[in-house]
């Protein structure tokens, strides 16, 4: 992705100025992927607490007695009730005391001198002539320590404030695992039924009993269905996904909120927006001097779109059969263009061993694309280009195989309306002979079958039924026009495995 580009978008937060873009380009141009980074700009992660620093907060207070209790009662947890000396000074409560305490030195000693002055004055395996009034250790006679148990109950404050810590490691690991955070935007996805109902605000069925709120009912009654008196359904006015972010903003002003669309040209949008097309206007929001505020077409509450949600979308250009946006719409919306960047395409190679590839071995697949599409521009328009995606993941020959068949050539005929001049022109074939084509005309290769070979009929019926499963766009567009893929292409075989037959399209 270019950085640069999306730098230049994120900079728009830092001022108070609303912002209103939507990034323009054919499929594959990573627009839905450059809504996904602004997305994380509008989110708020949780501040990451490692255990050190929870274990830090356990220990800061407690004595050198406290920190070997709590050792012994963590190791009881883990049903370890017999230790050694070295297995407590190594246990990581003893290291974060001590690193708390800057000792570095003789901390055996120090956790000898406690286990033995908090024995019991009877004990049989200990020594020791200044003892503490209360004891909490013993030893055995194989030199391991336990805690006793009758200082348990001295214990019950320990043992909760452990409790509490492993708990708050638990939560916070869940937390950092679900990667909790406050999200500030809402995403949705516009397609040809999508309306205001869904967008601002519509008249929903709601069930007896739901949580979802009853305010604003039509003239402030309930309209039941003629099963309402079994179901208990009634229909309330419901808040959209932009009315339900913008309303979020308006509570919290010192922030910024984002609402993303993608493929926003796919529903008829001055629909969707309604009577908001005029409130989206920077100077047009709630607190700026031209602020507008309308009353919404269902509920009739007054309603002012906040200066402190931005607005992006995505805009697939390669789609002609959807209605262009009108003007209305294009002069509140800065465009950003989205060019492909075959600068981000990996060079792959066609041996098992890379490391072993020469520059004869490899395929680089950015002037590979390159080549495409300066062919496809020259015959198809630019509209018709293929973006990066479609080999971003690719890393063997297999897998470029795979995408020639099942995605560029399926789609690029398409754009070609079957022409398969046009297709051998974006391919290189012309000049090439049949076994080296990547795009076959059938009727051609029909009437130079030699004799006794298939016919066209069973030409088609074979390749269709190899895309037995697979995407039935292809065997449709192959059913309507004249060209055929080489089979070799699609069986990964002959030619087709030898880098010099895809080095020739850069």
């Amino acid at each position: 992705m270019n950085a640069s580009m999306l730098d230049a978008a994120m900079s728009d937060m830092s001022t108070p100025e609303p912002t209103n873009i939507i990034y323009t380009g054919v499929a594959g141009t990573g627009k839905t992927y450059r809504l996904l980074q602004i997305a994380k700009q509008y989110t708020d992660y949780l501040p990451e607490i490692n255990g050190e620093e929870l274990l830090g907060q356990l220990l800061q207070d407690s004595s050198w007695r406290e920190v070997l209790c709590l050792v012994f009662l963590d190791l009881h947890a883990e049903q370890q009730d017999l230790v050694k000396v070295r297995e407590l000074v190594n246990h990581p409560f003893f290291i974060t005391k001590a690193a708390q305490n800057a000792r570095e030195k003789n901390l055996e000693s120090t956790a000898w001198l406690e286990l033995r002055r908090h024995s019991p004055v009877d004990s049989k395996t200990v020594s020791f002539d200044n003892r503490a009034s209360q004891a909490y250790f013993d030893k055995d006679n194989s030199g391991a320590w336990y805690l006793l148990p009758e200082s348990m109950t001295l214990l019950n404050e320990l043992s909760q404030q452990l409790a509490e810590f492993q708990q708050a490691q638990r939560d916070h690991k869940a937390k950092l695992n679900q990667n909790i955070g406050q999200q500030r935007f809402s995403m949705v996805s516009f397609h040809q039924a999508y309306g205001y109902e869904e967008f601002v605000e519509g008249i929903r069925p709601v069930m007896a009993g739901s949580n979802q709120a009853h305010n604003n009912q039509v003239n402030n009654n309930q309209v039941n269905n003629s099963h309402a008196n079994q179901t208990q359904m009634s229909y309330a006015v419901q808040d959209g996904a932009f009315l339900k972010l913008c309303q979020r903003a308006a509570r919290d002003p010192q922030q910024r909120y984002a609402m993303l669309i993608d493929e926003v040209n796919r529903a008829n949008v001055s629909r969707v927006f309604g009577e908001l097309l005029s409130l989206i206007e920077p100077d047009k929001r709630a607190g700026k001097p031209n602020a507008m505020t309308v009353n919404l077409a269902y509920s009739g509450r007054a309603f002012s779109v906040p200066d402190n949600v931005d607005i992006y979308a995505t805009m697939n250009t390669q789609d002609h059969s959807l209605a262009p946006l009108d003007m209305a719409l294009r002069r509140r919306f800065r465009f950003i263009d989205c060019p492909p960047q075959p600068e981000l395409l990996p060079i792959i190679s066609s041996k098992r061993n890379a490391a072993d590839s020469v520059e004869a071995d490899t395929i680089d697949l950015g002037k590979l694309l390159t080549g495409l599409n300066t062919r496809i521009t020259q015959t198809l328009g630019v509209d018709a280009c293929l973006g990066h995606a479609f080999l971003l993941s690719v890393e063997s020959l297999t897998q470029l195989q795979s995408v020639l068949v099942e995605q560029i050539i399926p789609q690029l005929a398409q754009a070609a309306g079957g022409q398969v001049a046009a297709l051998q022109y974006i391919f290189q074939d012309e000049q090439q002979p049949i076994s080296a084509q990547f795009i076959h005309d059938s009727h051609v290769l029909v009437n130079n079958k030699p004799q006794g070979s298939v016919s066209h009929q069973q030409i088609m019926a074979n390749q269709n039924h190899m895309f037995t499963g697979q995407d039935s766009f292809l065997s449709q567009s192959m059913n309507m026009s004249s060209y055929i893929i080489n089979a070799d292409l699609i069986a990964k075989t002959g030619k087709f495995n030898q880098p010099s037959i895809y080095q020739r399209l850069y």
